[in-house]
């Protein structure tokens, strides 16, 4: 890790997450509404700007947004339509996305500039490929924050430790030699990819890393898999950037991780990533549905406020 004074960990929120919500969804405003007591008060909080289009075009197709923005626009304020049997939109789900992406982005610009941010955002992106979203997510906004920052240095790492795996994130970068995509996941689970065989394809082989751990795993198996896989891989491919795919629903009481982590342990994860980044990284929230989720957000903030 350099050693040097960094400015203080910084927040990039994203207000119009409140105009993409359905009550009793597990991916509504709840989820923000119980984080934010844990985000402290003295940080500075930055409003999300919206991705332009041109932003996201350089992830996901025109096909792809057009039907999606087509969706939101039709649908009539406080209904909601469906993109998949767990994906909704509402009228506001456009800027909502937008926004969330854009926040992505400026949580790396942030970290480029030598400033460790978290981009507290919702809805989540590492599902959404570029012709599709799929499990509650619209846009990938770490891909988008990735995609962007390619056009400022030469490689970005994305490291996801969502319980489930990123297959959208895998998609888009697969091909790719500047990503490096790491991702820590529970096997044989939603959607079914991240299988260890997955390694890129073309200029893109073996840039995806894939280490899926089984149903139930604690602390000793995750911090293995970081010491011997997922940190190996980063410090070798020496990024210029790295970006956080920081879903929480590993946290043993998450309804839908099947997963035995505690808050603590995502400070000690994010410390390990950490030790080997040239800058602080940029995190952008993904998944994360249990009671304990903002203890772990204030965790892993903790760790960025005192790098």
């Amino acid at each position: 890790m350099f050693h040097y004074t960094m400015p203080p960990c910084c927040l990039i929120l994203n207000d119009r997450s409140v105009h993409h919500d359905v009550k009793g969804h597990p991916e509504s405003e709840q989820r923000v509404e119980q984080i934010r007591p844990f985000l402290p008060g003295s940080m500075t909080r930055i409003p999300a700007p919206l991705a332009s289009m041109d932003d996201l075009l350089r992830v996901h197709q025109p096909e792809y947004l057009s039907r999606l923005e087509d969706l939101c626009t039709r649908c009539r304020p406080g209904a909601a339509a469906s993109l998949d049997s767990d994906t909704y939109v509402t009228s506001g789900s456009w800027d909502a996305a937008c926004g969330a992406a854009g926040a992505a982005i400026a949580a790396a610009g942030q970290a480029l500039s030598g400033r460790p941010a978290f981009a507290v955002v919702r809805p989540p992106g590492h599902h959404a490929g570029p012709m599709y979203g799929m499990g509650f997510c619209l846009m990938n906004n770490a891909a988008i924050a990735a995609a962007w920052a390619l056009l400022r240095v030469a490689r970005v790492a994305i490291i996801d430790w969502d319980v489930h795996h990123g297959n959208g994130t895998q998609n888009i970068f697969y091909d790719s030699d500047r990503v490096l995509y790491c991702s820590v996941h529970r096997s044989r689970f939603y959607p079914g990819t991240g299988r260890p065989e997955e390694t890129g394809t073309g200029a893109g082989e073996g840039f995806t890393v894939n280490a899926p751990l089984p149903p139930g795993s604690e602390t000793d198996e995750y911090r293995e898999v970081f010491e011997r896989v997922i940190i190996p891989a980063t410090e070798l491919f020496d990024p210029d950037l790295i970006i956080i795919s920081a879903g929480q629903d590993s946290l043993a009481d998450d309804p839908l991780g099947g997963m035995r982590l505690r808050p603590r342990d995502f400070g000690t994860i994010t410390e390990l990533v950490c030790s080997i980044a040239k800058k602080p990284p940029a995190l952008v929230l993904e998944g994360g549905y249990g009671l304990s989720h903002g203890e772990a957000i204030g965790e892993i903030l903790g760790v960025l406020d005192a790098w």
